[in-house]
């Protein structure tokens, strides 16, 4: 119950059991076929660029601005939390005019903060978190889109801890690059980077005047292989891409929207009992993410004491804090197949239980009634 990597659903271990064919053979060309079109499903996107990048979400997120970015290129990176800081790390290693917009951990962007940033000038790229894991917060993105459009900007969407937890709409919306990772919401074991590119972030790269710095994350030549020609370029990690495509027929067969509704019925759940105890969350409800809750540590509790009884004496992982929330906040996970009524109670009991031990000011007895209700 930490913020990634969620439990496993069985059905993706026992697809990762299977035997490991030739990453040519006809029979994975079709799964890699079948992959694309449940990504695009999940994406809510005709993206044709749709498919996994070999590696973890950073690679994703590598593999999104690498391919569009040059030296001298202008861009606006928005930056809440650690992995806002990642993209404009990132964009400084490629050359980039960095323009960052930077509001404290917790809290979302002001659209007037994103416009000036932009400033009507010459922009590639603007760059935000759809879900912010290391806070919890969720950033609305049709409206940067349609500013990042006014100045032919593409916009870049981190939707590493959104995809298959919430509705990520990308041709809706307006998003030209996303990426995400395997192993949130998806329940899938870290490895693989879903990425999509839309004809815009396409032709940005067509139209690049340099090569593209990575060779391994090099566009045009991954293409070559997910794409018509199935040219060796890497050797695909097999038993992954089965993991990955058994993790989303899971979803897919559940349906987005129950999925949806599951992930916030618990959330909610976990929230009220949370509250019902006198803690508090760190992000207004309005911005909340349903997969990731960060607590706010209460005055007087060992952070580490109490994430040490939960792992040792129930079997629970949850997160600490991360960079400015470090020894502030518990960063809960309902990703998932972790996404589950079980988990939400259990969880709430040894969270009492442990903060009752540690002579906590807290109200007892009241959280799981409070769950229950919801």
């Amino acid at each position: 119950m930490g913020p990634g990597p969620s439990d496993i659903h069985p059905r993706v271990l026992q697809a990762m059991a299977a035997p490991t064919i030739g990453h040519l053979d006809p029979a994975f060309i079709r799964i890699m076929d079948e992959i694309k079109t449940l990504l695009q499903s999940l994406f809510q996107t005709k993206n044709d660029i749709t498919f996994p990048v070999s590696g973890t979400g950073s690679a994703g997120m590598e593999a999104c601005m690498v391919n569009v970015v040059e030296p001298g290129d202008r861009v606006v990176i928005c930056r809440n939390g650690v992995f806002g800081a990642r993209m404009a790390d990132i964009a400084q290693r490629l050359g980039a005019e960095l323009v960052e917009v930077v509001v404290p951990f917790g809290e979302a962007f002001d659209l007037g903060m994103i416009e000036e940033a932009i400033g009507g000038k010459p922009t590639k790229l603007v760059g935000v978190v759809h879900a912010e894991t290391s806070t919890g917060v969720c950033q609305a993105l049709p409206e940067i889109a349609a500013l990042a459009h006014r100045v032919d900007a593409l916009l870049l969407a981190d939707c590493v801890t959104s995809l298959g937890g919430m509705p990520v709409n990308l041709d809706a919306w307006g998003v030209d690059l996303a990426y995400s990772g395997t192993q949130k919401c998806l329940s899938c074991p870290p490895g693989l980077a879903p990425v999509s590119f839309s004809p815009r972030a396409v032709q940005a790269l067509k139209d690049r005047k340099t090569k593209v710095v990575s060779w391994y994350l090099d566009l045009t030549m991954l293409l070559n292989y997910w794409g018509g020609e199935r040219a060796y370029h890497h050797t695909a990690p097999i038993n992954m891409l089965y993991g990955l495509r058994e993790a989303l027929l899971v979803v897919l067969e559940e349906g987005l929207e129950a999925v949806y509704a599951r992930h916030r019925r618990n959330h909610e759940a976990l929230v009220a009992g949370i509250e019902a105890m006198g803690l508090r969350m760190l992000v207004e409800p309005q911005l909340r993410l349903p997969q990731l809750n960060t607590i706010v540590i209460p005055d007087g509790v060992d952070d580490g004491a109490v994430r040490r009884a939960l792992l040792q004496d129930y079997n629970i992982e949850i997160g600490g804090g991360l960079g400015a929330l470090k020894g502030k906040v518990w960063r809960v996970g309902l990703m998932g197949h972790a996404s589950r009524r079980e988990n939400v109670v259990t969880f709430l009991a040894a969270l009492e239980s442990i903060l009752s031990g540690q002579k906590a000011s807290i109200q007892r007895g009241k959280a799981l009634e409070a769950a229950a209700a919801v």
